[in-house]
């Protein structure tokens, strides 16, 4: 009995070590557009520019009309999508400097942590923008903590945007290509002497400055932040696509025999719009329009390297964009004078750094060739909810708090979404529940002269039916103050004492 029992044991763990050694999960890519609009995408209603690569995510896939990112304005969403956490709990989840020291501590839970428990390799490739250091770094040493320290094995970013200094490519703390006898300095409040800028020096510009833009100038380009050295390491704009494309490629091939979970931050369209000159006049939008047209071309680009791989089947991609669209945002390079006909927040009324819909509603798509069936879905759904969706995809207990899971939605295998999600734009929060936005007061402009777009500031309540405008023009506070008083208290509880202390500190 003893010699059957020993046998049964013995084959019950070589059973359970085949499940180690082949792991059934999917390899998981998440691609990261920047500034991307509702409207920016054919799939989801543009007319004047056509993107068939993004379009085939959506087509073959679940496509979203009521997917959000977690702000309106970049570091507190990608904050949000690598953490499940709201950015609002994270009092400097802002828009950052590149001297900005790490903002996720290195104690908490990660996207990338939490798969790598669950066996995957994971990378990071592209945009950054989420904090290098402790504060004070030397960029000609190891930068850490970073990527690496919050759960990523390979990292190769930038350390903030394109628009931005240090104008560098990092691997894995390191600067790429730095040449130690022209160490690198930065600095945001102080140029260095000698050092040309935009403001002074308008005469080697290749592209002009709007507004905020106008100090460092890197291939003629004025930056934000001030800038010396590292000439060797400098990257060159029209390149960066490219670039990380290259490096997108090079790391599904090699770590194809394995589970890995590849977060894609693509530039575009972000400012400065640099198209590579294969794509100058791909579009009748300006460089705003070509940047769109040559992200779509990486996306079919990745698409086919999976494919030539033989893992398109094995393989989950997430595509969306960290918030709305904004047109100038800081640059004079015919986004505004070449958009025609353009709508780049669709149906949606706002943009970028707005709390109306077009801040946060964006392009979101799920695609799993063979698992994934074709669907469009109304669902409400925030990047909030990949985390414990993914985790439990992945066979892992592991939940974010403020991350519902909605893996059976995303897989389109349901139509059923969260109930409720606070909207962000800079310190401003609002609340969307079921069919139904309200916005409080908040003092101030209710529009951003520099960039053109409604803030959705206002010094009353604003109340608004999606479902029967969607384009939020009318406000519904006087006809349906029940529903507002609903609304009021119900984003009070969420927000609870935080939002009182705001709300305390800006009515002053």
């Amino acid at each position: 009995m003893k010699k059957y029992m020993l046998l049964f044991i013995v084959f019950i763990a070589l059973n359970l070590v085949g499940c180690v050694k082949d792991p059934q999960n999917p390899n998981i890519i998440i691609i990261y557009t920047d500034d991307l609009g509702y409207g920016d995408v054919s799939a989801y209603g543009a007319t004047e520019i056509s993107t068939p690569n993004m379009d085939f995510l959506a087509n073959h896939g679940v496509q979203f009309s009521q997917g959000y990112a977690s702000s309106a304005t970049c570091t507190p969403s990608r904050y949000a999508l690598l953490t499940g956490t709201y950015p609002w709990k994270e009092k400097r989840a802002r828009i950052l400097p590149g001297t900005a020291p790490l903002i996720i501590d290195t104690a908490q839970m990660t996207l990338p942590k939490m798969l790598k428990k669950q066996g995957y390799e994971t990378a990071v490739i592209g945009k950054w923008h989420l904090g290098l250091g402790t504060g004070v770094v030397d960029w000609n040493t190891q930068i850490k903590p970073g990527p690496n320290e919050v759960g990523f094995d390979h990292a190769y970013i930038m350390a903030a945007t394109q628009d931005r200094v240090p104008t560098v490519y990092i691997e894995n703390g390191y600067v790429d290509g730095l040449d130690p006898n022209d160490p690198i300095e930065i600095n945001y409040d102080e140029n260095f002497d000698d050092q040309p800028t935009g403001k002074d020096n308008p005469e080697l510009l290749s592209m002009m400055w709007h507004h905020g833009h106008n100090n460092t100038i890197v291939n003629g380009v004025p930056r934000i932040g001030f800038m010396k050295g590292g000439e060797s390491a400098k990257w060159s704009d029209i390149d960066m696509a490219d670039h990380f494309l290259t490096k997108v490629k090079n790391y599904i091939k090699t770590k194809k025999d394995k589970p890995f979970f590849l977060y894609y931050g693509m530039q575009q369209p972000h400012v400065p719009r640099t198209p590579h000159p294969r794509f100058v006049g791909a579009t009748s939008l300006g460089p705003r329009g070509d940047v769109i047209a040559e992200a779509d071309w990486c996306v079919g680009e990745l698409i086919k390297t999976l494919e030539e791989e033989g893992l398109l089947e094995n393989t989950l991609i997430v595509f969306s964009s960290d918030n709305g669209p904004v047109l100038n945002d800081g640059y004079y390079d015919d986004a505004v004078e070449k958009n025609g006909n353009h709508t780049a927040a669709g149906v949606l009324r706002g943009g970028k750094y707005s709390l109306y819909e077009a801040g946060t509603r964006v392009p979101f798509m799920m695609y799993w060739k063979g698992k994934i069936q074709p669907k469009k879905s109304d669902a409400l759904v925030s990047q909030l909810d990949l985390f414990s969706s993914l985790a439990r995809l992945t066979g892992s207990d592991l939940r974010a708090d403020d991350s519902v899971d909605l893996l059976d939605t995303f897989m389109g295998n349901s139509d059923m979404g969260r109930e409720d999600l606070i909207l962000e734009a800079t310190t401003r929060t609002a609340l969307r529940s079921g069919d139904w936005v309200m916005i409080p007061p908040y003092p101030g402009p209710s529009v951003n002269t520099k960039v053109n777009i409604e803030l959705g500031s206002s010094n009353s309540y604003q109340l608004y039916n999606l479902s029967q405008d969607v384009g939020q023009q009318v406000n519904l506070t006087d006809n349906n103050p029940e529903k507002l008083n609903e609304m009021i208290s119900r984003f009070t509880l969420i927000r609870g004492e935080d939002y009182k202390k705001i709300k305390k500190l800006e009515l002053k």
